[in-house]
């Protein structure tokens, strides 16, 4: 069984019918005691991380993520669920989990900072990843293919070895990052065709060491 956190952040039924498609049980929840009998955890959202933060500390579900982080349960972060595993956020200003070190940027910044014009903010669309290291989540992946992004801000880990792909959008910002039985991608698998569902089937089996 995988639990899906619900914190009130948007996509979570969408996640829940690509897992159901590929035949892999999951629920929607925020029961705590649920959440920490599953098998594995998927963290996914769309959203502010302020507000998204506001949640999970409402529903105690911040120091439930980092307790099931440390016993080695795999989880799955993706898009806004990928930003606040993070300590902070330049969004809102938010102060996030902490569980990686670093921090989530805008691209505003960035492409003021680096004089970049003509790309548009958010970051939506198609795009491809290139995978740095292996990993099992990862796995059969072609390099021409491409997944679902879409969002004004990106992860940036303090430790480049979390950083299993990178992505290219007027800069090279990090896709996917992840340490341990942590993995979490800025893009969205279960919008991201046959890809994406082998990303998550994929997951649905992983062992971390």
């Amino acid at each position: 069984m995988i639990a899906i956190i619900d914190y009130d952040a948007g996509n979570l039924t969408s996640v829940s019918r690509a897992l159901s498609h590929i035949n892999v049980e999951n629920v929607i929840t925020n029961d705590i005691e649920l959440i920490k009998s599953a098998e594995r955890i998927i963290f996914p959202g769309v959203g502010a991380a302020g507000s998204a933060m506001r949640s999970l500390i409402r529903l105690g579900l911040d120091d439930v993520l980092k307790q099931v982080v440390k016993n080695g349960k795999p989880i799955l972060g993706i898009c806004l669920g990928t930003q606040i595993i993070l300590q902070e956020s330049q969004e809102n200003q938010a102060k996030c989990l902490g569980i990686i070190d670093g921090s989530v940027r805008a691209f505003s910044e960035i492409f003021q900072e680096k004089e970049i014009k003509g790309l548009k903010i958010p970051h939506m669309g198609w795009n491809q990843i290139t995978l740095k290291t292996d990993h099992p989540v990862f796995a059969g992946l072609n390099e021409k293919d491409e997944f679902y992004f879409v969002h004004g801000y990106y992860p940036s880990p303090e430790n480049l070895s979390q950083v299993i792909a990178f992505t290219d959008y007027g800069i090279e910002f990090p896709s996917i990052i992840g340490m341990d039985n942590l993995v979490a991608t800025q893009f969205h698998p279960e919008k991201s065709g046959n890809p994406g569902l082998t990303i998550l089937k994929n997951f649905s089996k992983w062992e971390p060491c």
